[in-house]
């Protein structure tokens, strides 16, 4: 079952909110490039690679003193580690040791479960239905094989996450491509709005 990896107490300076722990940021990345980088929407290599950006961009939204992470506090951590656990070369990070992943994620195409969910936050419904899901930042959409997973997913994103239900099969077939991640990820090109269901929301919330 999956856990996020628990904070240190928060500390205060000055008065202005909680302080930047590296400790504390050091086990979320290591959480991250290690164990889940499907929870994180990362894409790793086949050498564990991941681009700096999709890392920061993945760890801003979950703590207000992460909201301006900069490439430095990646160099920062590293620094004042006891032992070093990542290596930063220019635009991208991996961990050095200790992966638990099940499997590096492969990227050639193939057909995809009938159904498929993601994650996501209520305030990026409006571009969905306008633009169906783009990978963003990212090179592929990311989805989930179950809704819990994708739930996982989206509590990153927003407190009260919703979860998207991708008609995968249909999608696949009408052309768009489906790529095999691991057990936890399937990625794939941009998905239509066609090939998306949004939940109804609870009576009093529409």
């Amino acid at each position: 079952m999956h856990r996020w990896p628990e904070p240190e107490p928060a500390q205060k300076q000055g008065g202005s909110g909680p302080r930047l722990s590296y400790s504390d940021l050091s086990r979320t990345v290591s959480h991250a490039l290690r164990h889940e980088p499907w929870l994180y929407e990362l894409e790793p290599d086949a050498e564990g690679w991941v681009p700096v950006a999709m890392l920061l961009e993945s760890l801003r939204p979950l703590r207000p003193e992460w909201a301006q992470l900069t490439p430095d506090h990646l160099r920062t951590m590293i620094k004042r580690a006891g032992k070093q656990r990542h290596e930063l070369q220019e635009e991208r990070i991996r961990a050095c040791y200790g992966h638990t992943l099940p499997g590096r994620l492969s990227y050639a195409p193939v057909t995809p479960p009938a159904v498929l969910y993601h994650g996501t936050a209520p305030a990026a419904l409006t571009r969905i239905r306008q633009q169906g899901l783009q990978p963003m930042l990212r090179q592929y959409v990311h989805s989930s094989p179950d809704p819990q997973r994708a739930h996982q997913v989206g509590a990153r994103k927003a407190p009260q996450p919703v979860v998207l239900t991708i008609d995968a099969g249909a999608a696949s077939a009408a052309g768009v491509g489906f790529y095999r991640g691991n057990d936890q990820v399937w990625l794939s090109d941009p998905i239509p709005v066609a090939y998306i269901r949004v939940p109804e929301p609870p009576p009093g919330e529409a």
